[in-house]
């Protein structure tokens, strides 16, 4: 074997059997120790997109609650299994007799899971209608609902209220929440409340001053503003605790109202705001065979919802396209476990060995669903060298820039390097992604921890996406003239 031949045949033998490190990298285990959680409560793994082996394992096969990174594994099956483009349907029946404007009948609404039908979403659906010659309904209106099964309603974490508990339903509008707005008024010393839909018996509440200090979020928000909400049939919202000015104009989503009360309060607002008349009742039922077909409304395309379920971790929204799965590839109506058995079959296509994936629901909103560090970096490899990589990678948060990393890692290096998917719950956090290096390689990043301070963990994950970014230029085989193919690229497809 000539001397170059045999220097680079070694090289590449090193290079291709390395041996991952199986030590987390210094800077995390210090982060760590700061916090009090204790490495065995820990997984990751860090390889490069081009490798057949990884650069970091660390308790990489074990099980773990990956919390809302499992988002990934959901809508990269989507978007191969149903395609970028597909859209949602919501259709629009006649079921009666049509007297110019007059619907001498009902009006049937059949929903087939689209994440994305909000408030603004269902005004326009309702200008159509009227648009194709409907302006007073003397019946009911039908809700079809029967493309999902029903799904009972699980509260995590004990926020009863908050949107993200709201349970999927076939035809879901707006999450079904109230959009609270605040706005201070400096001159009394008073914050006004806005809310949107404005719902029929909804009671505010609002003894809020203005005061000083920071602007809180989430849990803290809520507490600094006393806020506690009553359901039933006249929902109550009770605002009396202090307001920071520096909070400025601040909103607060709540899941108030039960489904179909919020339903049937936001159609007679839209329709009667438009100059529609409707003096019926709102109840599921099924569209009749020999109902008029009026009009179908489309979802944006799924390559740009994913955006917004993993951009900014919408749990809701990932629960309706995991349904959505099972009842475009099993048939409705759509259970959860169905869409697990097509994903795993999925899985196998792709030859991705995942044998510890548990999905109950698909959005990481779960005490039970697991997967380990090495799948979901074998998934991400995966999706890199995937047709729809490019729709996946733009759907997650830039570091630094936008979505849940949008204030992590702010002036550090690898700011706006890398896209990444956040988890949280009371006791897992995690990330999973991409970070390109400065040395110009592009590699996963994944890390679970699931431990009670878990919460805590922000800057361990953190010092990971630095170790990643900081990772030096790889070495280099020594060119030879006769080692491509003949017609063979030289770049990666």
């Amino acid at each position: 074997m000539k001397p170059v031949l045999a220097v680079w045949a070694v090289v590449l033998a090193l290079t291709s059997n390395a041996t991952p490190a199986a030590e987390l990298p210094s800077e995390v285990l210090r982060a760590l120790r700061v916090v009090g959680i204790p490495a065995s409560d820990v997984s990751a793994v860090v390889r490069n997109v081009d490798a057949d082996s990884a650069l970091l394992e660390f308790n990489a096969r074990e099980p773990r609650n990956p919390a809302s990174v499992m988002k990934l594994v959901t809508t990269y099956a989507a978007l191969s299994l149903l395609g970028p483009a597909y859209r949602w349907r919501t259709e629009v029946f006649a079921d009666g007799v049509r007297r110019g404007e007059v619907l001498e009948g009902n009006l049937v609404l059949r929903g087939r899971g689209d994440p994305k039908l909000t408030y603004e979403a269902l005004w326009l659906l309702l200008r159509a209608v009227q648009a194709h010659g409907v302006r007073e309904i003397r019946g009911d209106v039908i809700v079809d609902r029967t493309f999902f099964a029903p799904v009972a309603t699980a509260q995590i974490d004990d926020e009863a209220f908050r949107p993200y508990n709201v349970a999927p339903d076939a035809l879901l509008v707006n999450f079904k929440s109230l959009r609270f707005t605040f706005l201070p008024q400096a001159e009394s010393g008073s914050v006004r409340i806005a809310v949107e839909p404005e719902l029929p018996n909804l009671q505010i509440v609002n003894t809020l001053r203005l005061a000083e200090g920071g602007c809180p979020e989430g849990r803290a928000f809520r507490e600094l503003l006393q806020a506690s909400f009553e359901p039933g049939p006249s929902p109550r919202a009770l605002f009396t605790g202090r307001y920071p000015a520096s909070c400025a104009e601040h909103d607060m989503n709540v899941a108030l109202y039960a489904p179909q009360e919020y339903l049937a309060g936001m159609l007679r607002q839209l329709w009667s705001e438009i100059g529609g008349r409707w003096n019926g009742q709102l109840r599921d039922g099924l569209a009749p065979p020999g109902a008029e077909p009026l009009l179908v409304h489309e979802s944006p395309p799924l390559a740009e919802v994913i955006r917004d379920i993993n951009k900014f971790s919408n749990n809701v929204m990932a629960r309706q396209l995991y349904l959505t799965l099972a009842g475009e590839l099993r048939g409705p109506p759509a259970e959860g476990g169905q869409a697990y058995l097509a994903i795993r079959d999925w899985l196998a296509q792709r030859k991705i060995a995942a044998p510890e994936l548990v999905m109950e629901n698909g959005s990481g909103l779960s005490r039970s669903e697991r997967i380990s560090a090495a799948s979901l970096a074998a998934l991400l490899v995966d999706a890199w060298r995937s047709p729809v990589m490019p729709e996946l990678v733009a759907s997650l948060p830039i570091v630094a820039i936008d979505g849940t990393m949008r204030r992590r890692l702010r002036g550090d290096p690898v700011a706006g390097h890398g896209h990444v998917k956040t988890g949280l719950l009371n006791d897992a956090r995690s990330i999973a992604g991409y970070v390109e290096a400065r040395n110009g390689q592009r590699y996963v990043a994944v890390m679970i921890v699931n431990h009670a301070k878990a919460p805590q963990a922000d800057g361990a994950l953190d010092a990971l996406l630095r170790w990643t970014y900081d990772q030096p230029a790889p070495a280099r085989a020594p060119a030879r003239a006769t080692s491509r193919r003949p017609g063979a690229s030289p770049h990666h497809p």
